[in-house]
């Protein structure tokens, strides 16, 4: 009995920690928690490549319909002389079309200086007509539909644009940037 309570007996005491013991375990707990000199890993860096840019390349393949070539010489525009038709219905002049007719004026907004053009536009109509219309002048007439036009201008590269035409009067706008087509107020709209 008496080994047993001896056992329970008296608390031991914590030992006693003096000034030196505290500061040695804080200093020991602190390094634990710094950062180490780890050198990072190289940074990727990025650089630009240049995009790629369009080129007219001339292509024609039995299955494609026939292009137009063009020879820019330095002091003319090119002449645009249609091919015959090799290769289906749209590789022609459209000469009539069911459905409404549409009257176009062409206005060149090129600048820097203010370039000579010439227009070429094929369309395709809802009832599947297509072909490219015949342009003399700054106006022309064609039909209902869906419209792709180029422009040479003299002095800078190939433009184009497409635009769908349900009828009326539009402007077709030649611009460095582009071809689009505008209401009949333009430029008063």
């Amino acid at each position: 009995m008496a080994l047993s309570i001896s056992a329970c007996g008296t608390p031991v005491a914590a030992p006693a920690l003096d000034g030196l013991s505290v500061q040695n375990t804080a200093t020991t707990e602190a390094q634990t928690v710094l950062p180490t000199n780890t050198t990072l890993p190289p940074t990727e860096i990025f650089t630009e490549t240049p995009l790629p840019t369009d080129t007219l390349v001339p292509s024609q393949t039995l299955d494609a319909p026939a292009t137009p070539t063009v020879v820019l010489l330095p002091t003319e525009l090119p002449t645009f002389t249609p091919q015959p038709a090799a290769a289906g219905p749209c590789s022609q002049q459209l000469l009539s079309w069911m459905g409404s007719t549409s009257k176009f004026v062409t206005m060149n907004e090129t600048t820097n200086p203010k370039a000579k053009i010439q227009l070429l536009v094929s369309v395709t109509t809802k009832l599947g007509e297509c072909g490219w219309l015949n342009i003399n002048g700054s106006s022309f007439s064609g039909p209902a539909g869906t419209y792709s036009a180029t422009a040479f201008v003299s002095g800078t590269p190939r433009i184009s644009g497409a635009f769908f035409i349900q009828g009326g009067d539009w402007k077709i706008v030649v611009r460095n940037t582009g071809i689009v087509a505008l209401g009949s107020c333009y430029p008063n709209c």
